[in-house]
């Protein structure tokens, strides 16, 4: 199991490969449940962690902590 991944992933999915692990749904992520999943799903269209991770909103929020950190 990839240590580094295993931290992120539910234990099942950590010696995946990435171009799949990008195509699971955000429940795949620790800390994430099935009705988060959903959730996300229903309020951003996410179905998948690469939507979670190309999201605009999710990009911006993203960019406002790093700007906040870079004083």
């Amino acid at each position: 199991m990839n240590e580094t991944l295993s931290q992120i992933l539910d234990k099942a999915n950590a010696d995946k490969p990435l171009d799949e692990i990008l195509k699971m749904s955000p429940a795949a992520l620790k800390g994430v449940s099935d009705g988060d999943a959903e959730l996300l799903a229903k309020a951003f269209g996410i179905k998948t962690i690469g939507d979670m991770a190309r999201n605009k909103f999710f990009l911006r929020a993203q960019a406002l902590v790093a700007l906040s950190q870079s004083k």
